[in-house]
């Protein structure tokens, strides 16, 4: 349902009406089937995203005594950010960007 903008009422939809391909000649419809198949390439960076995600759920990767103690700081109020520190490591980071 579409709104006029100018007057606010409501039009009605206009039907699309698509052609009909003719019959092969015979009454009833077949289906033909093509032995066709879909391909799909995986570029290198997508190649990588998903090893970096693989690696990033497994447990082995996760230090859960650090978690805990940054956890806990931030519950305390103690945790301290080196503005420092985080800026060498987005620096760091954009380095690795192609």
């Amino acid at each position: 349902m579409a709104i006029d903008s100018i007057t606010g009422r409501v039009s009605s939809p206009i039907p699309i009406k698509t052609p009909v391909k003719p019959s092969s000649g015979s009454e009833t419809s077949s289906v033909k089937t093509t032995d066709s198949h879909d391909e799909l390439a995986i570029t290198n960076m997508a190649q990588e995203i998903k090893k970096g995600f693989q690696s990033t759920t497994t447990a082995a990767s996760l230090d859960m005594e650090r978690i805990a103690s940054v956890k806990k700081a931030l519950s305390e109020g103690s945790y301290t950010i080196d503005p420092e520190r985080v800026a060498k490591k987005l620096i760091q980071f954009e380095k690795t960007l192609p």
